[in-house]
């Protein structure tokens, strides 16, 4: 952990809770090693059933979860987890790299996505993002609500209404609404948007954004008038339904 990097800790004061899943020893020792740098708690599983059964005992916070398992895949892992943890969530580490399995694995509900050969530097940066993401680091807010016409997000319970009716989001749901709602009536590019809600460019691929605004308007603009517009050519605006 770099000297000027901050420990997340849970809003209790107790260390973030990571599963590492990887059948190779290696990677599992790396990545685990990295982790405990951080201060965070690391357990480790080999198998696709050994990472379920560490899940329901451990309870982790964040899941670093290879795809390849020599039992089930990890889709079938995080199906399986959330199950019982439906907010927990995943990053996934895999040597499959191509664009067409970065997507499955981040429709199917992933947070984020990284290949093997990877930077250990640059896999604890994504995944410090994510568990700030997942709102499991305390963080103190003067006023933590934020309202735009009838929705409603609060920062200190991780809880948004609209209209009354209460809409359950993942973590990367709930940051980019959070990010939409923070700046209402503002055209976000798409490029903007990756690099504050995934605090990185995404490889160039914008699509993450489009799947993610899609999610967002199923849950969202399906309780009244559209609030999020898509200004072609530009990007994404969030505005009170009229």
């Amino acid at each position: 952990m770099n000297k000027d990097t901050v420990a997340l800790v849970k809003p209790d004061g107790n260390p973030v809770r990571a599963l590492v899943v990887d059948d190779e020893p290696s990677i599992s020792e790396l990545v685990s090693m990295a982790l405990r740098y951080e201060k965070f708690d690391v357990r480790t599983a080999a198998s696709g059933q050994a990472a379920v059964s560490q899940a329901k005992e451990f309870q982790p916070d964040i899941i670093v979860l290879d795809i390849m398992l020599p039992d089930f895949d990890g889709l079938e892992v995080m199906r399986r987890i959330r199950a019982d943890n439906a907010d927990v969530p995943v990053l996934f580490l895999t040597a499959k790299d191509s664009v067409s399995d970065r997507v499955v694995g981040l429709t199917a509900g992933g947070d984020d996505y990284v290949t093997k050969p990877f930077s250990v530097e640059e896999l604890v940066a994504r995944i410090r993002g994510i568990v700030r993401r997942s709102l499991v680091a305390s963080e103190v807010r003067e006023d933590p609500e934020i309202s735009v016409g009838d929705l409603v997000l609060n920062e200190e319970t991780y809880e948004v209404f609209r209209g009354g009716t209460k809409v359950d989001l993942t973590a990367t749901e709930f940051e980019l609404l959070r990010y939409l709602m923070r700046n209402p009536k503002r055209v976000l590019s798409k490029s903007q948007i990756l690099d504050r809600v995934w605090s990185y460019d995404f490889g160039g691929r914008s699509s993450i954004v489009e799947i993610y605004i899609s999610y967002l308007r199923k849950k969202i603009d399906t309780l009244g008038p559209a609030m999020i517009h898509t200004v072609r050519g530009v990007g994404y605006v969030l505005r009170p339904a009229e």
